[in-house]
């Protein structure tokens, strides 16, 4: 017999061989229809995996996410199946699951391709589905792999194999479809209801430019057509909120081919959105004890490599910067932090110094292939609201409490209400993969873990997620129309202190080593804008919205009094511009809208006689006549209200 524990703690009996599939049908058989794999201990396996030794067990259904891993990844092969059989000949590269849904790349020979043929192909996945064929798991040694594939004159799966280990190679079959896969997959395509094919791409093989181009169709599957029909009206709503067509109407920032590809341009209206949130959190920070530093935007080639990063980022990097003097190199900065441990280092530091806390609103360069950039949430230039929080062992926990409570804050003010913080630990079984001491990480673990719940966060924990140098803590956010973004990141580092022998005086006079916090609330400037456009569909809260009112006098004789409206509002800190258009009142009302600006002040006769405005709210309507002394408090009572 072996013991299994379930995740809420209990512990049963089952005989050896036992599968999760039968376990799930000793609990209810309504958990076995739902049930599509199972996790034991950290590894995801099918449901008719025999377990054989004492284990902890984790039942996957649709409302997991490594549930949904393994429907896509299933239904990868589902769209394979149907292509194969409608296109033979094919050659089929790598068919992964992703954060929603799955792609296949694949190369298609003389056959050609586009979303025109979709619905065949959807059709053919419906029916393959509805027959229940199941995917079967086949072990085969390298040469017989290989072989295998070549006989299908399939040099993309060869080349794959070349790179694996003999005797743990895994083939899994669905019908007359056999791809290499290490799985594992649903136990039969039952549960595959409802198919839709989004669009296809080009894709190089193995991500290499000068190799072939194959094509990539993406697509997505649900156990219910409702789920699919929500879907897709998300991903409506979402081609409305693309933040890429928002910046461009409501002309916050742009691209230049003769700039460069993925290097924004911020154009005044969005600099200014950009000011403000950067005044906003170096506000709070201040409150929070930290320092503001400035770095340049290069360093020289040592300082990266004694980090590592040259050597982790050096591939996706601009070339480095050769100077006169021989030998010199220098690097566009990839990352802040070796910056700051140098910043560190000037002078010895004691305990009493502790905690440091560096922040720096600092820009960094990776070179992302052309073919991975998408508007401001993948760029080459990008700006962090980077900090670094040297500390003791003793005041982790207490650091990383206050780095929640700012981040809570900034997800309050802009709305963010929906979100789950992931706790990433380390692997217990494979502390080889870590650098620092068992008895640092059991401190650093424990104060994370303590720290959450202090805060009464929403967690999930993730063993074998944690960086080599450190546990972490993720901010995982749900936007408006239920898409998910990592936003907020804090991170526990032994590695950087150690490559740069960063020490401080104890209260024993010891040489001790700090444990370094990185922290970044927003992650980067541009990726954040692009959420928040996107979760407020450019509505943004008053406090930081470009325009918070603009007047609209009914035609060119009120214009003195426009101005004069104007320079009032103005003195109180509110923005405000004039529409100087000749436009009938009406236009000008339609044009405000759809810019999304707050406030409309209309003037015209009886509003200047009486020194008022007619106020109009964006997607309100009309309010009425109010003084504008009203009006500049109701402006600031709704930003304090905003901000409190």
């Amino acid at each position: 017999m072996i013991k299994i524990t379930l995740p809420d703690g209990s512990v049963k009996e089952f005989e050896k061989g036992t599968t999760p599939y039968q376990i799930a049908l000793s609990i209810s058989e309504g958990l076995a229809r739902n049930v599509l794999a199972a996790k034991v201990n950290h590894d995801v396996v099918a449901l008719d995996f025999p377990l054989e030794t004492d284990a902890h067990l984790t039942l996957l259904t649709w409302n997991d996410t490594d549930g949904k891993a393994v429907f896509w990844h299933s239904s990868a092969h589902l769209l394979a199946a149907a292509v194969e059989q409608l296109y033979p000949g094919v050659k089929f590269g790598i068919g992964p699951d992703i954060e929603n849904g799955f792609y296949y790349d694949i190369d298609f020979m003389e056959h050609s391709i586009s979303s025109d043929d979709f619905s065949t192909i959807e059709a053919k996945m419906l029916e393959i589905a509805q027959a229940r064929p199941k995917f079967e798991r086949k072990e085969i040694s390298k040469n017989d792999a290989k072989a295998l594939f070549a006989q299908r004159n399939n040099e993309y799966k060869v080349e794959l194999i070349e790179d694996l280990e003999d005797g743990k190679i895994t083939l899994y079959q669905l019908n007359d479809f056999i791809d290499l896969c290490r799985g594992p997959h649903l136990f039969d395509t039952a549960t595959i209801k409802a198919i839709k094919l989004l669009s296809t791409a080009g894709a190089y093989w193995r991500g290499d430019e000068k190799r072939k181009q194959l094509t990539r169709i993406y697509g997505i599957a649900f156990p219910k057509k409702k789920e699919l029909d929500d879907y897709l009206l998300m991903l409506e709503e979402a081609k409305k909120r693309d933040h890429r067509k928002l910046g461009k109407e409501l002309e916050l920032f742009t691209f230049s081919p003769a700039v460069g590809q993925g290097l924004p341009i911020w154009l005044p209206k969005g600099a200014e959105l950009r000011e403000r949130l950067e005044h906003f959190l170096k506000k709070v920070q201040k409150k929070h004890g930290y320092q503001q530093i400035v770095c340049p935007h290069i360093g020289n080639v040592e300082l990266y490599k004694t980090s590592g990063h040259y050597q982790k980022y050096g591939v996706d990097s601009f070339r480095p910067i050769t100077t006169p003097q021989d030998g010199e190199e220098f690097f566009l900065k990839p990352m802040n932090c070796p910056h700051h441990c140098e910043v560190y280092s000037l002078k010895p530091r004691s305990y009493r110094d502790l905690p440091l806390r560096y922040a720096e609103f600092g820009t960094v360069y990776r070179y992302e292939q052309s073919g991975e950039l998408h508007g401001l949430t993948r760029v080459r230039g990008f700006t962090q609201d980077d900090a670094h929080i040297f500390c003791t062992p003793d005041q982790l926990k207490e650091e990383f409490i206050k780095v929640i409570d700012i981040i809570l804050y900034i997800f309050k003010v802009l709305k963010f209400e929906n979100y789950t913080a992931q706790i990433s630990l380390r692997d217990p079984e494979n502390h080889e993969k870590y650098i620092g001491s068992d008895e640092n990480w059991d401190k650093a673990e424990r104060a994370i873990v303590e720290a959450a719940k202090e805060k009464g966060l929403q967690t999930v924990t993730e063993i074998g997620e944690a960086a080599f140098y450190g546990p972490k803590l993720d901010f995982m956010v749900k936007d408006a129309i239920g898409r998910k973004w990592q936003l907020g990141t804090v991170q526990v580092d032994y590695n950087l202190p150690e490559r740069f022998n960063l020490e401080y005086i104890d209260a024993n006079q010891q040489k001790q080593r700090p444990i370094m916090i990185h922290r970044a609330p927003f992650g980067s400037m541009e990726r954040f804008v692009a959420v928040l456009l996107e979760h407020t569909a450019g509505n943004f809260p008053l406090w930081l919205t470009p325009e918070q009112a603009i007047i609209l006098p009914i035609s060119d004789k009120y214009m003195d009094y426009a101005n004069e409206l104007k320079n009032e509002l103005e003195e109180h800190n509110i923005r405000v511009q004039i529409d100087e258009r000749s436009e009938k009142t009406g236009r000008k009302i339609r044009d405000a809208e759809l810019k999304k600006i707050p406030y409309m002040l209309i003037v015209g006769e009886k509003e200047e006689a009486e020194k008022t405005i007619s106020l109009r709210e964006h997607k309100v309507g009309d309010i009425g006549a109010m003084t504008v002394h009203d009006f500049v408090v109701m402006v600031n009572e709704k930003i304090k209200e905003e901000l409190a």
